[in-house]
Parts: structure tokens; C-alpha cells; sequence
């Protein structure tokens, strides 16, 4: 399998409630396999000042095709000015994993 074919997609959000609301969009959508939501203590530069934020960091397991579709679920759901939608590429895993991850995203094209 072609570990090209498959990311994974970080987001944060502030509040619990809407990483509740994008990891049920993009699961229910078979848009991703897993989604890791977990509380972060986030520091960084916004519009020129130092900020920190207590916020809910998502790590989505997901097909790399998708993440088109994945950014703008997460840009529809979000409240941020400007949402952090990053995809990683996968360089290493483990077959039985992205095996699973293959067959918890199948859709009717990729079947």
C-alpha cells in the first residue's frame, strides 16, 4: 500500500465542543479512521503579540485525497479567523495499521 496515500491532519481549535463537532463530521463522512482530541496549551505570534491559549488539539488519521474536503469541513465548523490545517505526510507505519486506516475510509470510490 502507498503510504503517500494516507496523512495525518492537525487542527486546533478553542473550544471542546467544536472539536466534538469536527471529529463527528469528518468520521460520520468516512473522511478519517481515528480522531485524537486532547487539551494543549498553545503559545504563539497572532497580528504581532505573543498569545497563549488553552485549546483542543485534533490529530485526524485520514487519506491524503481527502484533505481537500477534511479543509473545508474544518473551515465550515471552526470559529478561528484563521484555523491551523496542517497535513503530515506518513513515512513509516505499521502495516496492519494503515491497513486498518484503508478500510475505515472506504467510500464508494475508493472501493
Amino acid at each position: 500500500m502507498d503510504l503517500g496515500a494516507f496523512c495525518v491532519v492537525l487542527t486546533t481549535t478553542d473550544r471542546e465542543s467544536v472539536a466534538e463537532k469536527i471529529t463527528h463530521a469528518l468520521l460520520e463522512k468516512r473522511l478519517a479512521a481515528c480522531v485524537q482530541v486532547h487539551p494543549v496549551a498553545s503559545r504563539y505570534i497572532w497580528k504581532g503579540a505573543l498569545e497563549r491559549s488553552d485549546e483542543w488539539a485534533l490529530s485526524i488519521k485520514a487519506r491524503t485525497a481527502d484533505f481537500a474536503q477534511i479543509a473545508s469541513i474544518i473551515r465550515e465548523l471552526h470559529t478561528y479567523e484563521l484555523p491551523e490545517i496542517v497535513a503530515l505526510p506518513i513515512l513509516a507505519v505499521d502495516p496492519a495499521y494503515l491497513d486498518w486506516v484503508a478500510q475505515a475510509t472506504e467510500r464508494g470510490e475508493n472501493q
